[in-house]
This record gives C-alpha cells, structure tokens and sequence, in this order.
C-alpha cells in the first residue's frame, strides 16, 4: 500500500453523466489521508444509526427504550476501550497518526465533540421514551413525587434491605479519599454538625451490582411505579448520619480505562498474565466522570483533581437517568403490546423430524446452514455437541470457545463428554474483552473435569468459532464440524443475527484437523485445502480473490465483490477494493459499524456501495462473495475485515460449496441489499442517510422477512414429511392386505 495505483492502461475513466460502472484511469495516491474515514468517529456514527431506532415510532415503545439503553452501554465500551487506548498514545507521548491523518490527541478531542452531540440527542429522547411511557402507565418518578404512604414503605425498605449493604466512608486526613470503582453510581453527600460551620465530605457506593435488589425499584407491586435506587439512599440519608445536617447530595460516575493486557510472552504463565491485568484493570487510570447537574463547580474540581483528570474536557453533565445501560430492566416489563411480536427461533426445517442422530442428518443430507436468531441454536449446535457427548461412536471432541453464557449447556455437554470417557480438548481464549473473568473460571472448571485446555497459539488471539467430531461410523473413522460467525452463547444466539455450517466434507475437516494441531502446538507451517485461516491464509486469499475479479473484469466479464462484516478498518483490504473499483469491478457492501473506506469517490470508489443494517438483532454474520466469472465462491466464519482479525487473532472462514446452501446466502445477501427499512446508505463523507420504501415497495426490514422464510421452510418441510409419513404408512396397509 502506499504507492500510486490506476486502473488498465488505456481504460477510460468513468463519465460523471453516466454514472459509476466505467474504468478509471485518474490517479490516487492511495497512503492519502484524504481517503480514509476515523475508526473511531465511524464507530460513533452506527451509534447514530442505534439512536435513530430510539426515536423511530415504527418501532414499539419498549424497544425503543432498549435502543436508548444500547447507546448507554456502547458508550460506556467506547470510553473503556477506544478513549482508554487513545489517552495511554497520548500519555506515552506517540505521534502515530491514524490513517485518515489524526493524532491520539485530534481523535480525542473529536470524539468528545460527537459523544457529547450523541448525548444531548439521547437525554432529549429519554425525556420523550419517559413521557410516553408514562402514558402507558409505566412511571419512574422521583421520590419526592411519591405520595405519604408509598415514602412510608420506601423508607420501611431503605432500613430494611438498603441501609446494611452501605459503606459510608468519609474523606478527612484520617480517611483519604476511596478508590471509586469503574461504572459505579456514587453518592457525594456534604454534611456537617447543627452547631459547626465545617463541611465533611463523604462517598456512598450505590450497592446495586450482586445485591438482588434492582435500579430500578417498585414502589408498589400492583403498578409498574419505580423510583430510582439512589434517589431512595439519597432521601434517608438521616438515618446514615444521625444529627447531622446535610448541605448537599451530588451524583457521580467514573469509567476507567480497559486497556491493560500485557504483552503475550512465551515466558510468562499465561493464565496469570491474565489475572494480574483483570486486576490491573480495577484500579486502571479514570477516562470520564460523569456528573449530575446540581453539582457544584468545587465538588467537580475536586474529583477530577482526585481522579487524575481533565476537569474541562473529561467530565461530562448528565441529564436524567446516569447510567442508562440500566434501563434494560424496564425493557424486561412484560407488555406484549410495547414489544416486537414473539419471535421464537425454529428447528431447522432439516433438523426438524423424528431423527434421533445428528450425525446420520448431517452425513445423508448435509450440510446445512444454520440461520440464527431465526433458527434454533438449541435445537442445531447445542444439540450437535449434547448428541456428541452421549454417542458412544463418538470418540474424540475439540472446539474454540470464546465466550459463553453463565448458564451454559455449552460446558455441561463437554463436561458430560470427559466423564464418558471421550477424549475432549478445548482452546479457551483467556484474552475475550470483558469476559476473561468468566474464561478462566471456565478453563479451570473443565481442566478439574480431564478435559484438555489449552490457550491457542501465543500473541495470537482464538477467535474462530469451531466445533470438531471424530466419530467411528459404519464405515472408519468420520469428522463432523460446526462452524460458525458467532460465539457458543445461548443468550446472543437470541439476539444477533449469525450462521453457522454442520458439514462432514473431508476436505474441511481434514483441514480441521491441521488447525486444531496447529492451536495445541503453536505451530504455523500448516496444508489448507479449504478453509481459510488467519492469520496466515485469509487476508493473502481475499485481496487475491479481489485481483482476480478485476482480472475478470478486464477480460469484459462483469466482475462483482459482496462483502457482509462487522467492520472494515483494514487498509490492505481497503487498498483492494479501491482498485477493484477503479477497474469498474462492483463491490457491494454489508458494513455493521466502522467503515474506513469512502464510497462514491469519482474515479476511484464511484462503483462501490455501503449499506449498514441496524434493526432488532444484531448484525453479526461474515459473508464474503465473489462472482469469479461464474465459479461463484461463498465464505462464512468468524473473521471481520480489521487487520486485528486478519493479522492477530485466529480465525477460520470455510467455503459454502452446496448449490442449495449457496443459494440461501444469496438470499440473504439480496434481502439486505434491497432492504428499505433497517438499512442505511453511506455517503462519500462518512454520513448515512436511510432508506425509506415508497408506497410500492417492501416495508418490511430484511430481519423481517428473513424470520418469513424460515417459517415457510419449516412449514413446506413439515408439510413434505407428513406427505411421506401418510405414503409409508399406506404402503405398509397395502402389504398388510
């Protein structure tokens, strides 16, 4: 990358009348900043597009509240991550620019700019969702809007389950000032003595994280009244500090920095590299305060100074609910009306019979592609691991895990594998953002049971989602996979939009087996037939595969790229499709939230096309398609376009071969491309302008239609097989005559 590309010599660049689609011969120095977009200001935009479902009406008031909620918790994230990492540059006084040409410092400065945009559009929406609610009948007030009799059981419940979970902790010379946990509410009370003058300062940790006792508290079980766990503590404060008089009673919120992972080293214990970092992270550097309004200035100036941060730039005003990640409990309130229909995710319409073996399925009349969240991952994966532990023809399991869920059937199906006496080895990535905690206690739990744990490879984190069977069928030994574009996680299996592959081809799970030796040896020197591996294979095949359509194209064969991902920041890549474009190669893409590339450049991306989809799940699958004059090639699998999935994490795309399954990707590829309610069009500057169907059009999103079809295909499935159920059995009453 880097040097000046242009398209064949002697194609004719693409006429503005006309229209993208031609060649270009203008040329771009592609190491220009002018052509990237920020990674971190692109981020910030699909939290637009989050906060757009808030406000859209379309959608039912508690979802609406969810989407609020959403951009509380995705902030919170952006802070502990991008912001932490951004101000450990700066500290460490780096002057690497960002592709777009930004210093650590610049990027801060914009984001805060955007974020604090973002929040006055938020608080504003949450007074909207609040009113609104209200009419609904359901109703957070403050306390001093409760009636006589309700403070009377409010204060009941402070001294009852409230007041013995406080610590109160005072801030004098004999008591320095508390370490103040990351995303904890806390109340700065001031007080002094009737007959004094002196204040005393003193913090109160909100105990709702562990406590069983929610944010949100209901004043009454018969309405859905509730009154905030903080306003409750700060209007018994009396019985706190008996005698005292106090002179205010002030919110605050502090997010720390996340970032605080040591380097891998082939001499360090891994495991507790690892912990020491979790703890690393509790007491890591302050990145934001937020405050209630009625603060003072002084009582600001004094935490920030207490904090170790910028008083002017770092702390930040919040109107109305702090911490509104937590009005996710509201969204529990069971209303059917303020929800989107049930959706209950469906068998599989393959998996949906009165086969008892999985294997039997996936070996006769596999494979399948599995559609998440509108089939189902208990019925599919979870059964594909539970009927491998208990098979005795099942000999030996191996899979990735990168998260799970607390709860999960996931571990007691490997657990309920070893104590068969199967041979199960697991590569547990010790390094998943945020769930390290979880991870380790998982990694311990299964090596007590004799399963075989291993971390992957060092400086390499496992992120591809993987599940291998070797089983002893009628004819030798058999391997069976699953491979997917999500975790092994029930809860998200529900909530965002994956695929996955049940397959038995030889030639993947031969190269299966070469990845898991490659993951419990370290080894890279590995033989791929089909699969597609990072770090070593996958971005060298993709920028290939992108050559090779611009080779088509030259040729006078349309050449057509389609790409679905979470993100696509990495520059090789990016230089790729650029090119492509140039050379008047179509390239459509899928791009859930950061994009870096800028479509619509006139002579160097007038032929490409970005589309973000935002709507009630969660955009989470990996589709990589190209036309290949015909030989038309399909990936799935775990690897978004970042060069942090390309270059430093293990991932696995396999390709979709079956015509059938081909088909099914092409489905939903086309669906999203057309779709005019939960897409959104990216515009040369880095904006987004949504679709909007006219009155001919679809108004149904994509996800919409998508749960449409697989109740169509579980229906004319089981329609087939209750036809061929009644011929079985009037065949058997014909020979019975």
């Amino acid at each position: 990358m880097g040097a000046e590309v242009k398209a064949d010599a002697g194609a004719k660049a693409a006429d503005p009348k006309n229209g993208a689609g031609g060649k270009s011969d203008k040329v771009f120095d592609l190491s220009s900043p002018e052509w990237y977009l920020n990674r971190e200001l692109t981020w910030l935009e699909f939290n637009r597009r989050v906060f757009n479902e808030s406000a859209d009406v379309r959608n039912p008031l508690l979802e609406r509240v969810f989407f609020l909620a959403v951009i509380g918790s995705n902030l919170d994230e952006f802070f502990m991550k991008r912001i932490g990492g951004l101000k450990q540059q700066v500290g460490a006084g780096l002057k690497l620019l960002s592709q777009d040409g930004r210093t650590p410092q610049q990027q801060i400065d914009e984001s805060y700019a955007t974020v604090r945009d973002l929040l006055e559009k938020q608080e504003a929406m949450e007074r909207e969702l609040l009113a609104q609610l209200a009419k609904q009948k359901i109703l957070i007030v403050k306390y001093s809007e409760l009636d006589e009799e309700q403070r009377r059981k409010m204060g009941s419940y402070f001294r009852d389950s409230i007041y013995p979970l406080l610590t109160p902790q005072g801030m004098d010379p004999a008591h320095p000032f508390p370490f103040i946990s990351n995303l904890s509410l806390n109340l700065l009370v001031a007080t002094r003595l009737s007959d004094a003058e002196h204040v005393y300062l003193n913090r109160i940790k909100v105990p709702t994280s562990g406590t069983g006792i929610p944010r949100f508290i209901r004043v009454d079980p018969s309405r859905h009244t509730y009154v905030l766990f903080e306003d409750v503590i700060a209007n018994n404060l009396e019985t706190i500090f008996p005698g005292m008089v106090i002179e205010s009673c002030e919110l605050f919120r502090v997010t720390r920095n996340a970032i605080t992972e040591h380097l891998p080293d082939q001499a360090v214990d891994l495991l507790s590299m690892i912990e020491t970092a979790l703890q690393d992270r509790k007491f890591a550097e302050v990145v934001r305060l937020e405050v209630d309004p009625a603060m003072t200035r002084q009582h600001r100036g004094m935490l920030a100074f207490q904090l170790g941060i910028n008083s002017r730039k770092d702390v930040f005003t919040v109107e109305g609910i702090m911490g509104k990640r937590d009005l996710m409990e509201i969204v529990g309130i069971d209303k059917p009306a303020l929800h989107y229909p049930p959706h209950l995710p469906l068998d599989h319409y393959k998996l949906a019979g009165d086969f008892p073996n999985i294997f039997h399925l996936i070996r006769e009349e596999g494979p399948f592609l599995l559609q998440h969240p509108y089939e189902s991952f208990s019925s599919s994966v979870e059964r594909f691991l539970r009927e491998a532990s208990t098979d005795p023809k099942v000999l030996v399991i191996k899979m990735t895990l990168y998260r799970t869920s607390a709860n999960s059937q996931i571990i007691q199906y490997l657990l309920d594998a070893a104590r068969n006496g199967k041979q199960v080895a697991v590569v547990v990535e010790l390094m998943a953002r945020f769930d390290e905690s979880a991870n380790i206690h998982w990694a311990t739990y299964l090596e007590q049971a004799g399963v075989h744990v291993t971390y992957g490879v060092v400086g390499l984190k496992t992120h591809s989602k993987v599940i291998f069977v070797v089983r002893r069928d009628y004819n030798g030994l058999r391997r069976y996979a699953h491979i997917g574009t999500g975790n092994y996680h029930a809860g998200t299996a529900r909530a965002y939009s994956d695929l996955g592959l049940l397959t038995c081809a030889p030639d993947i799970c031969n190269d299966l087996t070469e990845f898991f030796n490659f993951l419990t040896l370290g080894y890279s020197a590995r033989n791929y037939k089909k699969l597609l591996p990072a770090p070593r294979k996958l971005k060298k095949t993709l920028v290939e595969n992108i050559k090779r359509e611009i080779e088509h194209q030259g040729k006078g064969n349309q050449g057509l790229i389609q790409l679905k991902s979470n993100a696509l920041t990495d520059m090789d890549v990016i230089s790729a499709l650029y090119q492509a474009s140039q050379a008047g190669v179509k390239v459509e893409l899928i791009i859930r939230d950061s994009c870096l590339l800028r479509p619509g450049i006139p002579g160097l991306s007038d032929n490409i096309r970005v589309t973000s989809i935002v709507g009630r799940f969660l955009e989470h699958a990996r589709i990589y398609y190209f036309r290949n004059n015909g030989q038309e090639e399909y990936y799935i699998g775990s690897a978004d376009l970042m060069r942090r999935n390309l270059d430093h994490r293990v991932e696995v795309m396999a390709p979709i071969e079956s015509p059938t399954l081909q088909a099914q990707l092409r489905e939903i590829l086309n669906l999203q491309l057309a779709d005019r309610r939960g897409a959104w069009e990216m515009q040369v500057d880095g904006s987004y302008i949504q679709r909007r169907p006219d009155a001919k059009e679809e108004k149904r999103s994509a996800q919409e239609l998508l749960i449409e079809k697989s109740e169509k295909r579980l229906a004319e499935a089981r329609r087939l097989y209750k036809k061929q159920s009644s011929k079985k059995i009037a065949k058997r009453k014909s020979k019975n005559k």
